[in-house]
């Protein structure tokens, strides 16, 4: 399985970003997608997950009511809308995918995650 993100850049404060994930296979096979960020000299932080076969998405509180994940069935794609975009966002943003099902208390932990991209660079300035 691989994945492709992409959609990263630089943006003021306040602005907008939609990041884009591309999958190699078919969205559905997957349980879980999600993003995750990290910043220089910082650990992994989780930021949204979805589970491909329903449910509802969960965000980290950093991003809660800012940022919306989604999916394009058809086009394998699962995006990451950033809305009203702060400093402290700065980060290089991954995409992930889990093929097993695992529980909800765990979905935010990216050591759970089996499948990585490479990464996308997204910073804000103020």
């Amino acid at each position: 399985v691989q994945l492709q993100a992409s959609g990263g850049g630089l943006v003021q404060a306040g602005g907008s970003l939609r990041l884009s994930c591309a999958v190699s296979e078919r969205t559905f096979s997957m349980w879980h997608m999600g993003w995750f960020r990290q910043a220089p000299g910082k650990e992994r932080e989780f930021v949204a997950t979805a589970a491909m076969r329903g449910g509802n998405p969960y965000y980290g509180d950093s991003v809660k009511g800012r940022f919306t994940i989604s999916r394009d069935i058809a086009k394998n794609i699962v995006y990451l809308q950033m809305n009203s975009l702060k400093p402290e966002d700065t980060a290089v943003y991954y995409c992930a995918a889990r093929a097993q099902r695992i529980v909800l208390s765990a979905v935010r932990d990216f050591r759970q995650y089996n499948y990585w991209g490479q990464g996308t660079q997204v910073t804000v300035s103020s």
